[in-house]
């Protein structure tokens, strides 16, 4: 007996791991819905947000900056106490973590105060646009577990695609949900006949790198967003990385 991946609106794919298998009997890829608002927004929120710490984990082994916490732990005893060994590289680090959870917790912000805030309108309102969820069920209730939307772009003659809100809960992660809705989205874009699909993602986010790099994509260019601060960029240790790939 065959089994396959169900996706509404799309065609049918047969499961190439056992991973699919555990997902095939209950997940469903379909468009957006204005009652699943709610949920894709704290999704998307709680997705982003962890970031931050794993963000601050990076910046921090950096070897200069480990050397410089350990100057600071070193001039604090100097200059008076045990408490200001502590108290120094306390606020540098602290200083280091605000900087990670502007960049994220603003990007947040940002986005909910502009596309996220009206979905439909945003990803929905072109024929060449599109917003999918994941939803599964379980415990008898369906739940959303995932998020991707492709909106159309021009470039003189050029029409393509860019890819946003790959967003995966925890639950579904390493399960190979992350292809599927990519893939969904890829599928989407040949359709349309786009010539390629872009995408941006951050440095901090290497598993979603090497996803993206498993189904294709290719490392375009490298850079830093002006909605943060230069000095907070320089903290973080966060750049912008930007992937296409042809179809």
């Amino acid at each position: 007996m065959e089994l396959s991946w169900t996706v509404r609106g799309q065609d049918k794919v047969s499961p190439s791991s056992l991973t699919d298998f555990l997902l095939v009997m209950q997940l469903v890829i379909r468009r957006y819905r204005p009652s699943d608002r709610d949920t894709v927004l704290t999704l998307f929120s709680n997705a982003i947000l962890e970031h931050i710490y794993p963000c601050f984990q990076t910046s921090m082994t950096r070897p200069h900056f480990l050397a410089f916490t350990l100057a600071l732990c070193a001039a604090g005893y100097h200059l008076g106490s045990v408490f200001g060994a502590v108290l120094l590289p306390g606020l540098w680090m602290g200083l280091v973590y605000y900087s990670c959870n502007k960049i994220y917790a603003g990007y947040v912000s940002m986005r909910l105060k502009t596309d996220m805030q009206d979905i439909p309108g945003n990803f929905l309102s072109r024929p060449d646009d599109c917003f999918w969820v994941a939803e599964a069920e379980i415990d008898g209730r369906d739940q959303i577990m995932g998020t991707v939307a492709v909106v159309a772009k021009q470039s003189g003659k050029e029409k393509y695609g860019e890819l946003h809100r790959m967003i995966i809960s925890p639950e579904c992660r390493r399960v190979g949900l992350g292809s599927r809705m990519t893939q969904t989205a890829l599928d989407f874009c040949k359709e349309r006949g786009f010539s390629k699909v872009a995408l941006e993602t951050s440095s901090i986010q290497t598993p979603a790198v090497a996803l993206y790099k498993k189904l294709g994509f290719c490392h375009v260019l490298s850079g830093i967003k002006p909605e943060a601060p230069s000095w907070v960029l320089m903290l973080a240790n966060v750049s912008v990385l930007q992937m296409e790939k042809q179809l």
